[in-house]
């Protein structure tokens, strides 16, 4: 499965930071970009787990679940 964010870089006093519209609960900072990349593609990550068990948490009885990949 192949999910893409936008990412929105910031280089301020020696730290990069980086957040994605997409996802405002998310962001990340690094010394460097590719860092800060990376820490924002983990917050997402996270993000999305902890969205995905409260949703299935909530889960009305009877329903069923299935997958959906977007592209």
């Amino acid at each position: 499965m192949r999910n893409e964010f936008t990412a929105i870089l910031q280089q301020t006093e020696g730290w990069w930071l980086a957040f994605s519209p997409e996802m405002p609960a998310a962001n990340g900072q690094g010394r460097t970009r590719e860092e800060a990349l990376k820490s924002l593609a983990q917050a997402i990550d996270l993000l999305l787990e902890d969205l995905r068990d409260e949703g299935l948490a909530t889960m009305p009885q009877g329903a069923e679940r299935a997958t959906v990949t977007v592209e």
